[in-house]
């Protein structure tokens, strides 16, 4: 049925990066595109990241709009108006930025000849998505997001699965850090810099969270007062915060569903965001941040999938 298909099966896990050279050399086309295996291309999302590599020569990359199909539980709701606003609306600044610094791996298009210039993916990375955006962006690729570029996805739909998610790409990105801390060096990657200190200060506050978090439970509980904290949870400060979140996700969710007729049902569950994403943001980033600073970035990087909202019979 589809003579000029070609199926690689890798009997042992080697990286998703390793995956991705070993198909790409297998490969003729100029313009490349990557999907996560439990993804579903929209009908014209091949046809809008063609536009930008025909009419673009200096696009390397394009990142499309992942949209949640399972949506069966709050976390999975919860997500759905993530990547819109979250993921979505940080995608949209960037773009007028000029600097997207992470492309999905989850639906991407690739210019063959960027590929080659930056030397293939990097089996290093344990977020190989975020490391090769940083590499073309590095060499002075253009890199964009269009949202009419669409999939279709599953989100972990358990704290566990999520939270492995989520520590992965803490990860990722704090390795990416290190990996690209040269951008410093040269006043040409000054575009960057702002992007640069963005993650860092998200690591600082993280960091900051969670130390004042215990601190409080601290003296709660045993009467040690290490700083003058007060309930971290209620105040009118988290109020305004919920507000400002609520506001965001409002100007978002009224840009996507231009794409996602249904994506209004999601936006009652909003007020829950900041409670369990953030803090779930903080501790992993805390969690991963040992790893990330430490690892051996001589060997190649692996990972297993979390679950997808699928439940296994039996």
């Amino acid at each position: 049925m589809f003579p000029t298909l070609k199926i690689l099966r890798l009997e042992k896990n080697m990286g998703k990066a390793n995956g991705l050279n070993l198909a790409f050399a297998m490969s003729h086309g100029e313009v490349i595109f990557t999907l996560d295996a439990d993804s579903m291309l929209d009908e014209y999302a091949i046809d809008w990241a063609a536009w930008h590599m025909m009419k673009f020569p200096r696009v390397g990359a394009v990142t499309g709009n992942p949209r949640v199909r399972n949506r069966t539980s709050l976390l999975a709701k919860l997500q759905t108006a993530e990547y819109s606003s979250v993921i979505g609306l940080i995608k949209r600044t960037q773009r007028l930025l000029g600097k997207v610094m992470t492309v999905s791996g989850v639906v991407a298009a690739w210019r063959r000849t960027a590929i080659i210039h930056v030397g293939l993916w990097d089996n290093r990375a344990i977020t190989d998505d975020i490391e090769m955006t940083w590499k073309l962006e590095t060499h002075f690729w253009d890199v964009r997001y269009e949202p009419n570029m669409i999939c279709w996805m599953l989100v972990p739909e358990t704290i566990k699965g999520l939270w492995k998610q989520r520590k992965r790409w803490a990860q990722g990105g704090i390795e990416v850090m290190r990996m690209h801390h040269d951008v410093w060096r040269h006043m040409r990657e000054r575009r960057i810099w702002p992007i640069y200190v963005d993650y860092m200060c998200g690591v600082f506050w993280a960091l900051s969270f969670c130390f004042c978090l215990l601190a409080f439970f601290l003296d709660l509980f045993f009467g040690i007062n290490l700083l003058s904290i007060d309930n971290p949870f209620i105040g009118w400060n988290g109020a305004v915060v919920s507000t400002v979140c609520i506001l965001q996700f409002l100007v978002s969710i009224s840009l996507d569903s231009r794409y996602d007729k249904t994506l209004w049902r999601v936006y009652f569950f909003v007020p829950w965001y900041p409670v369990v994403y953030w803090m779930l943001s903080a501790f992993t980033t805390v969690a991963a941040l040992p790893k990330g600073l430490f690892r051996d970035m001589n060997k190649a990087a692996t990972w297993v999938s979390p679950d997808r909202g699928i439940r296994k019979k039996g």
